[in-house]
């Protein structure tokens, strides 16, 4: 018999805990739940969750400290929980290392789809680690290693933003679609918002362009982007 994908649910409302336990226990998880970042990361490194869902504003440890502390070790899926208006905590939560966010309030089914193409990203991940160095232009990308240097200089990336721009490395110079992109990185049909990708995109460009003016991903308008990974 196969084991349930462990789910940890870390939030500081006894509401969305005990929803997500029932809901989410009923789709084929095994659950368990926190109600402060402390707690959570404890529970993260007792039980071994194979992915995190957890809110950004807690006592105690932020949603975002809680990223930060599990990405010291592990690269296990996280989806954060934001609320509209948080979206400098959001960007924040993203480059510490979620993998994801859902902005409440949400449905059922959308974060059913958010856990499953993370789940399947996660494990499609592991596959691909044994995968050769990419070095074209001006990188260089080990995917057993998950290093990232651009002209030399070696540079950090959260799973998101690394797997984005091996997607574009191995397509380089083709005009990628912005579906294309979230089939390859997300599981596609299940999140189809371009705003979505434009935030990952964003942190991503922050960390490899020289200055504010890409070089290296360029926007292919009502389109999607295009890597060119040489200097110009």
């Amino acid at each position: 018999m196969l084991e349930k994908p462990r789910i940890l649910v870390v939030d500081d409302e006894p509401q969305i805990t005990r929803v997500l336990r029932a809901s989410l226990g009923m789709h084929g998880y095994e659950i368990q739940t926190a109600n402060d970042g402390e707690a959570g990361l404890a529970a993260f490194n007792d039980w071994k969750p194979d992915l995190v869902i957890t809110d950004l504003s807690m006592p105690k440890m932020t949603g975002t400290e809680l990223c930060e502390n599990i990405r010291n070790h592990s690269q296990v899926p996280i989806i954060v929980l934001s609320v509209r208006g948080e979206d400098n905590s959001k960007i924040e939560a993203l480059d510490k290392g979620a993998d994801d966010y859902v902005t409440k309030p949400f449905s059922i089914n959308e974060l059913l789809a958010r856990i499953r193409a993370n789940l399947r990203r996660a494990t499609v991940g592991k596959e691909e680690e044994s995968g050769e160095p990419i070095d074209i232009g001006e990188f260089h990308i080990d995917p057993q290693t998950r290093i990232v240097a651009v002209g030399g200089k070696e540079v950090h990336l959260t799973p998101k933003e690394f797997d984005l721009l091996v997607y574009m490395a191995r397509h380089p110079g083709k005009v990628i679609s912005r579906r294309a992109l979230l089939n390859a990185v997300w599981g596609g049909q299940n999140v189809q918002s371009a705003e979505y990708l434009w935030v990952f995109m964003n942190q991503l460009r922050k960390k490899i362009e020289p200055d504010e003016t890409p070089r290296y991903i360029l926007t292919e308008p009502r389109i999607g982007y295009r890597f060119r990974p040489e200097k110009v």
